[in-house]
């Protein structure tokens, strides 16, 4: 029998409102318990274990810092960290890094991944990622090749032609030859000699440094590629020194650039030396040491922030969590972990279900202000800002001599190509 009265009326009103509510604050509880899964894959074996290192507690601090103050949306994050190194490599393994991001793709709970460190990594995952509608976010891989627009990339690096592979730094198509125009403009290198240790990353920032360098004039006195497994370079320095360029340029990674360091060293050590972002990090100071390390330059793909006053409480935080200084690598992880954890509150505030799929497109259209200003992607995944910064190596006896922040003194930012 129903009851049409105002009293029975409003007493079905107010009990709807109280059921409502009951199933708003269970709801709510239900998120509050929600736990989504955040990849970070970097080689963590290897030759570049300890700048990887770094990268992996810039991002974990991020992800502690939200979990701290209650998550996003009702979701908090777990992270799975897999090692892309192996002891058969001696550094980043493509075929781990394939296989690390098999698992994270067949696991529903992960939103997105941060890594790889190294682009030889990203070429393994890019098309297994794109298969997986699953995004990836790195915060030093730099080869151009993995988003480019040509179409026989695009076929191979993102066959399901949606961004995958995003990042915070810029790529090789401007690190490269921003510093060939840093060498020409600043240094007044008339004459160079490039090495590359042949991996995708290494020979990708030579090749583009060294056409922008033929462009400003710079003559080319030799390319070579280096075998990161051979112990001696005395016999292809010993041909440079003889050729008498002004500088030596080094596209690569720490398992050759180490040995390279510390071998030039003792065979050309006047002469001008700079690499890539593969040459910035805490195992050439410690590997190669001083005075071997002494006046090389390096590069990153990225604005420098470790003196940003932005990057103060993170840098604060860092130091207090784990012990030691990070680098500026560490601070773009920080921000990657940052990205992934506002898409993850935009995709839950707008009612979606969290997956591969809408994280990955609302990672697309992230507008994030972070310690490097807003971060923004274009269609491709490539970040919009394309700074360069240059460091030199001098060595600061009143710091750990392994400790980027203060063994690598900032320069300023590279030339940009015109």
């Amino acid at each position: 029998m129903t009851d049409w009265t105002s009293s029975g009326l409003a007493k079905r009103t107010a009990g709807a409102a109280l059921a409502g509510a009951l199933a708003l604050a269970a709801t709510a509880a239900m998120a509050a318990d929600k736990t989504v899964d955040i990849g970070i894959t970097l080689p963590l074996t290897g030759a570049d274990a300890q700048s990887a290192t770094l990268i992996k507690d810039g991002a974990e601090l991020a992800i502690d810092e939200a979990n701290a103050k209650g998550g996003v949306a009702g979701y908090k994050f777990d992270t799975i960290v897999l090692d892309n190194g192996t002891a058969t490599a001696g550094q980043y393994d493509p075929a781990q890094a394939a296989t690390n991001i098999r698992k994270l793709a067949s696991n529903p709970k992960v939103v997105a991944n941060i890594g790889p460190q190294m682009s030889g990594s990203g070429k393994a995952m890019s098309p297994i990622l794109s298969g997986a509608d699953l995004a990836t976010i790195t915060p030093s891989s730099t080869n151009p090749d993995i988003t480019s627009t040509d179409p026989k990339f695009m076929s191979q690096f993102r066959p399901n032609k949606k961004a995958v592979y995003f990042r915070t730094v810029t790529t090789d198509a401007y690190q490269g030859p921003n510093m060939a125009n840093y060498f020409a403009d600043t240094l007044h290198v008339k004459s160079v000699y490039i090495l590359d240790d042949s991996g995708a990353y290494g020979v990708g920032i030579a090749n583009s440094f060294e056409a922008q360098a033929k462009k400003r004039g710079i003559k080319v006195l030799g390319h070579d590629q280096l075998n990161p497994k051979e112990a001696d370079y005395t016999a292809i320095l010993t041909k440079i020194k003889e050729l008498h360029p002004d500088a030596l340029y080094y596209g690569g990674v720490a398992q050759a650039g180490v040995k390279l360091v510390k071998q030039s060293y003792d065979i050309v050590p006047k002469m001008i030396k700079g690499g890539g972002d593969g040459v910035y990090g805490p195992e050439y100071l410690k590997g190669a040491g001083f005075p071997a390390a002494e006046g090389w330059y390096a590069t990153i793909a990225a604005p420098h922030l470790i003196d940003s006053p932005a990057a103060k409480s993170v840098i604060e935080a860092f130091k207090k969590k784990f012990g030691e200084s990070p680098d500026d690598y560490a601070l773009t992880a920080y921000d990657a972990a940052e990205v992934i954890i506002d898409a993850v509150k935009r995709t839950a505030e707008a009612g979606k279900p969290v997956d591969h799929s809408t994280v990955r497109d609302a990672i697309q259209t992230t507008h994030l202000k972070t310690m490097q200003g807003e971060i923004s992607f274009d269609q491709n995944g490539d970040l919009t800002n394309k700074t360069v910064s240059v460091f030199q190596i001098h060595k600061d006896p009143s710091h750990p001599l392994d400790d980027v922040l203060y063994q690598y003194r900032y320069i300023g930012v590279a030339p940009s190509v015109s």
